[in-house]
């Protein structure tokens, strides 16, 4: 049974394109006020605009949630301004795969900046909003919706520190939910495999090359076919949580 969104607030990182921008049209369609995140303003701005063209809530917020100062700032805002926090889709993230031997080393930072501590600046802030928001009506429950990837349950060669990165958020997940279980915040890890986004352009081109002829002849995800499963997880009743979804296109092996 689905359960609408109305009443509730969800803030999306990310969302200035692909997985977090059709999550953000997503959860908007299920009845939530969308704060949407990302440092492209421009990009949120056009985003923001569609929503409220179909009837939505929705604000904007120009932000960089490797700064620790900017991610704490950007949480209380969108408590103070539109009233709570119900939701948290953490979706910011690059992946500069690649060897080893040879990689700039700002690439590993990037990465670990980005997909480890944004993701946790954020959580950190929103922790007390998502609490205090499950013991509250309209649905008395949380949903912290960390996206992870097949490469956090699967190290492959040449993903390195991109791995390292997300069996970290998985991990993370996981001992979140444990915690927080008797609470009635859900805290789900989603698993993407290859998924047709922006992702892989801010690679090395060798790498992205690598990764092209990987993927060639596969139909990708797209990226409204995992907002539909971030979407599941969070209109389901207070009592279901769904942990995990690994989602691969039909054709991926690994």
């Amino acid at each position: 049974m689905t359960e609408r969104l109305d009443g509730t607030v969800a803030l999306i990182t990310g969302a200035s394109s692909g997985i977090g921008e059709a999550t953000a049209r997503a959860l908007a369609a299920q009845g939530a006020a969308v704060a949407v995140l990302a440092r492209r303003k421009e990009r949120l701005d056009r985003l923001a605009a569609e929503i409220k063209d179909q009837g939505g809530q929705t604000m904007v917020i120009e932000a960089d949630v490797t700064d620790k100062a900017q991610a704490q700032a950007a949480v209380e805002r969108v408590v103070n301004e539109l009233g709570r926090l119900d939701t948290v889709v953490n979706n910011a993230g690059v992946m500069l795969l690649g060897p080893a031997v040879g990689a700039p080393l700002e690439d590993w930072e990037r990465m670990v900046h980005l997909n480890t501590l944004g993701l946790l600046y954020v959580t950190h802030a929103a922790l007390p909003h998502l609490i205090s928001a499950a013991q509250d009506a309209p649905r008395q429950v949380a949903d912290l919706v960390n996206i992870s990837s097949v490469a956090g349950r699967v190290a492959r060669n040449g993903s390195n520190v991109y791995n390292l990165t997300k069996f970290g958020v998985t991990a993370l997940s996981e001992s979140l939910r444990q915690e927080l279980a008797g609470r009635h915040v859900r805290v789900s890890a989603v698993e993407p495999g290859a998924v047709n986004t922006e992702l892989a352009s801010h690679m090395r081109p060798e790498a992205r090359e690598r990764s092209m002829q990987r993927f060639a002849g596969i139909e990708r995800l797209q990226a409204d076919d995992i907002a539909d499963a971030i979407t599941y997880i969070v209109t389901r009743p207070r009592r279901v949580a769904i942990n995990e979804i690994l989602v691969r296109p039909t054709e991926q092996e690994g």
